[in-house]
Order: structure tokens, then sequence, then C-alpha cells
């Protein structure tokens, strides 16, 4: 069973920066898109950025220019570097990824098999 794992979400205040991961747990296996997601409290799950396997990236408008997405094929991981964090990034942060190999990096998240389980992200001073 191959469950993704997030890590690096935490407490940060206003204008810092975290550095999320995402791997495979157990059995690592070749993922094509991977894609982050996070759903802030009382909102619905949006889309962070997202990333082919040959490295093209598409990012929401609101994160673009702050964020950076990057991915480890060796590993079938991804990262999310995240700097001019404001309260209204705060939100649980989840991974997905696919095995699947699209051209394009923005798919629909039901194209995603697997996804983490999530980690806090907290801006606040």
């Amino acid at each position: 069973q191959v469950q993704l794992v997030e890590s690096g979400g935490g407490l940060v205040q206003p204008g810092g920066s975290l550095r999320l991961s995402c791997a495979p747990s157990g059995t690592i296996i070749s993922l094509g898109n991977m894609a982050w997601y996070r759903r802030a409290p009382g909102k619905q799950r949006e889309l962070v950025a997202a990333i082919t396997s040959g490295g093209l990236t598409d990012y929401a408008d609101s994160m673009e220019g702050r964020f950076t997405i990057s991915r480890d094929n060796a590993k079938s991981a991804i990262y999310l570097q995240m700097t001019g964090l404001s309260p209204a990034d705060t939100a649980v942060y989840y991974c997905a990824g696919s095995r699947r190999r699209f051209t394009s990096a923005r798919i629909g998240s039901s194209n995603y098999e697997y996804w983490g389980q999530g980690t806090q992200v907290t801006v606040s001073s």
C-alpha cells in the first residue's frame, strides 16, 4: 500500500518561509504528475501548485512568485518552498500523486490516485 507522507509544516510568523516535503512511504513507486493542495478552515480544498514528471509547473494565481514546487524523480518526492507567508496561507497542505504522466501540470484532482494525510501550516504572530 503506497502512502504519501508530508512533512515540514508548523507555525511561522507573517513574512516567514517554510519548506514542505512529500514522499511515498513503503514501496517507492514511479509517479507522474504530482501536486500540492491546501484546505483552509471553512474553505474548500484548492490547488497550490502542480508539477509534471518532466518538471513543468503550474501555480494558483495567489501563490505565483511566492511558492516554488520542485521534485526529485528518483525519490518520487516533491517539495514546496513557501516564502512571504501571510495568515491567509494558514491551512492543511496535502500532496497528491498520479501514476500517470500528463503533458500539462494542472490536472483535475480526480486524476490523483494517491494523497497524503496533510501537514498543518499556521501563519501567525
